[in-house]
């Protein structure tokens, strides 16, 4: 994984224009925005148009970024073939360690039967027009590059949450995704899935609960040595030898080598929101598809370091997030307490309790003569992340959009950074869904 920018051979005229027109159109929504991250992507030119899976032929995906989320898709997907869900094969693999590059090589090879090719430069991999789509489970700094080159290499995205470390990088992503609308793109958001959410979308657009007034959703869990420390640190790396360090900061380095950040980056600001785009964005995701109230316009938030004291981003935060029809929600998230929020929305006449896996409406006291209480059950899907690997590979054959999109992950960016901006800055933040641009209250 370098950042050196290599075209295509044989590219035509036409075809660099066409990337030329919409990268400005990129570089313009990016300066809109104010980032304490900038980073200026440029995307490899498309040559021609990727290739589709014919009818009969297995699906060729590539994963890019072989570590923690990496390894657990490459096991899942695996298995979901197996299990006949799927007729997909992985056969390409890219990581800038030596070692873990490795052990995804054999755990694919051993599973599938079949030899697997790995890249350490990415870029290698994505020049491939046999490979149809390709999953990035890269670091979060990594996300943006990895989608917009993967796009311009004509093949189907699946990028793990959240969608970008920051909002112009965001931005950049969405212009390219637009760019690209013959090309299936999903975001590994997946309590998108869950039936309860689709039930309270019609249930609040049938008018039932009258406006959504606010709502409310969290994400927490505890840790007795400290969140993401579970992610071992392996003696044997070293840069230069086995792993490509400066590859793997890209635009964040240089830096001197650091096995803390390499392998728990969610710990450090530079390089993640922590709790916000790492949890928060699992269930602000569902929730903001649910209500439907356009961009968040306008957040606060709050965060602290109250016990995990050694990590750099906070282990408590709590965010107030307003949008377009002036509905509001809070969000809170913690790796101190494991007690959250009760999922809920209200409205002016009902609210919608949604902490189990069905949606409960309840009415507000001053219209219990006019609407019932009752429980709407909602089918038990199994495992939402494989539900969603699923649908994304479903979307591969049939070209239909897969269900976490670029206009909901372009959403909920926008709250996550802003958030994240407020908490470091201590001023609200706004954003002008016209204009595209983010400023300090």
């Amino acid at each position: 994984m370098n950042n050196s920018d290599t075209n295509k051979p044989g590219e035509s005229r036409r075809s660099f224009l066409a990337q030329t027109a919409a990268l400005a159109g990129v570089a313009m929504i990016g300066a809109g925005c104010a980032t304490n991250s900038s980073q200026r992507l440029v995307p490899t030119v498309k040559a021609s148009p990727g290739r589709r899976p014919q009818a009969g032929e297995s699906i060729r995906m590539a994963i890019i970024g072989t570590g923690g989320m990496g390894g657990g898709h490459l096991n899942s997907i695996i298995a979901l073939a197996k299990e006949g869900k799927t007729d997909t094969k992985i056969v390409a693999l890219s990581d800038v360690c030596d070692s873990r590059l490795l052990g995804a090589k054999t755990v694919a090879e051993e599973k599938q039967g079949f030899d697997v090719d790995t890249y350490t430069n990415y870029r290698d991999l994505l020049k491939r027009d046999d490979i149809h789509a390709v999953l990035i489970a890269s670091p979060e700094h990594w996300h943006a590059q990895h989608i917009i080159d993967a796009l311009a290499a004509g093949k189907d995205v699946y990028t793990e949450k959240p969608m970008t470390l920051r909002l112009d990088q965001a931005l950049q992503v969405r212009k390219a995704v637009l760019a690209h609308p013959d090309q299936i793109f999903q975001v590994g958001t997946q309590m998108i899935m869950l039936p309860k959410y689709n039930k309270a979308r019609e249930i609040i657009k049938s008018g039932l609960i009258g406006t959504p007034v606010w709502s409310q959703t969290s994400y927490c869990r505890n840790s007795t040595t400290g969140e993401w420390n579970y992610y071992q640190i392996d003696p044997e790396w070293k840069p230069g030898v086995n792993l490509d360090w400066k590859a793997w900061l890209g635009h964040l380095g240089p830096r001197e080598w650091d096995p803390k950040v390499y392998a728990r980056w969610r710990r450090y600001k530079d390089f993640s929101t922590g709790i916000i785009g790492d949890l928060l964005v699992h269930v602000m995701t569902p929730l903001i598809f649910a209500l439907d109230s356009g961009w968040p316009t306008r957040v606060v938030a709050t965060g602290a370091h109250v016990i995990d004291l050694d990590m750099e981003n906070f282990d408590q935060v709590n965010l107030t997030v307003q949008f377009e029809n002036k509905h509001t929600m809070m969000i809170a998230g913690s790796t101190a307490n494991e007690v959250g929020l009760e999922t809920m929305i209200r409205g002016h006449k009902a609210n919608i309790y949604l902490n189990s896996r069905h949606c409960q409406i309840r009415p507000e006291r001053i219209f219990v003569d006019d609407i019932d209480e009752q429980r709407i059950e909602c089918p038990d899907i199994g495992n939402d992340q494989d539900q969603l690997r699923l649908n994304w590979l479903a979307s591969i054959r049939s070209r239909e959009p897969a269900r976490s999109n670029i206009d909901l992950a372009s959403k909920v960016l926008v709250a996550v950074d802003l958030a994240t901006r407020s908490m470091w800055e201590g001023h609200a933040f706004t954003f002008d869904p016209g204009t595209m641009r983010a400023s300090k209250s």
